[in-house]
């Protein structure tokens, strides 16, 4: 299909992007445009202009600040994968979103302001405590994981406003992460993904912070997983029990299910996700 008749416009700056969409009250961004377009193919989206932020170079690239990593928004996901130093956690996923084109063209911010349940970003910056850096018409303000992703398809962006990075904190030593999930053959997105990071000392798990994604409306942070293995040795016993509590974090009636898998199999292949999530992050942590 095709999508509607639109305004194009080109912003020249922030400054500039939050000005349009102020005087065009049914526009959207347009980045990378993987998100936005096939959507307004399907008539989803149906925005009377699109304002083009593709080129401002100030919110492109990787900046390395102290133990604090910014990624700006227009960061592909092709440079996150090959990026050096970042959280292994999301290198790793970056690296397993779509195909080549994809990773290529797609960007950052345009994925997690986008907010699909199925994408692994989302789910990777939660359970890294990232915060999301917003700039509207009334300045600039900062969001945590926790309260960026609302619902299915929402996040905490006002219509006026412009995501211009993400940061999270680098790996620490002790700390390992990694990323599991079952892949739609298809799209690659997640039928059920799980980011995982923890922090040992002595032997044991000092702190724990896992999420699930894929199966749920938005990103959801699986406390029970990280209530059961801290202060645990990270061994395969303790591991599989802890994965097993995270059916405790989710809410039957809210779990998603389509032709691809029922909201029952992804209810239970969450814990399998988990394991596998936890056991490269153990082992990354030394």
């Amino acid at each position: 299909m095709y999508p509607p008749k639109f305004d194009y416009q080109r912003a020249q700056s922030v400054a500039d992007a939050i000005a349009l969409l102020g005087q065009n009250r049914d526009a959207k961004l347009l980045a990378g445009g993987h998100s936005l377009l096939p959507v307004m193919k399907l008539r989803l989206a149906q925005p009377d202009a699109l304002i083009d932020i593709g080129r401002l170079a100030g919110i492109k690239g990787i900046q390395m600040e102290g133990d604090r990593i910014v990624i700006g928004a227009l960061t592909t996901h092709a440079m996150v994968a090959a990026a050096e130093g970042l959280p292994t956690v999301l290198s790793e996923a970056a690296g397993w979103i779509g195909d080549p084109q994809v990773r290529n063209r797609g960007t950052v911010g345009g994925n997690v302001a986008h907010a699909d349940p199925a994408s692994d970003l989302p789910t990777v910056f939660t359970a890294l405590h990232a915060r999301f850096h917003i700039a509207g018409p009334n300045g600039q303000r900062v969001v945590a994981a926790d309260d960026f992703f609302l619902d299915l398809f929402t996040t905490a962006l006002a219509a006026d406003e412009v995501l211009t990075a993400v940061v999270v904190r680098a790996e620490q030593p002790g700390t390992g992460s990694g990323y599991a999930k079952m892949f739609n053959p298809a799209s690659r997105y997640a039928i059920v993904g799980a980011a995982a990071v923890v922090m040992v000392e002595n032997g044991l798990c000092k702190a724990a912070s896992v999420a699930v994604g894929g199966l749920t409306p938005r990103a959801t942070r699986a406390a029970a997983v990280e209530a059961a293995l801290t202060g645990q040795p990270l061994n395969a016993d303790s591991i599989a029990a802890a994965a097993q509590a995270v059916k405790n974090d989710l809410n039957m009636d809210e779990l998603l299910g389509d032709i691809h898998a029922s909201a029952a199999y992804r209810y239970e292949m969450a814990p399998v996700f988990v394991q596998r999530a936890l056991t490269k992050a153990a082992e990354r942590a030394g």
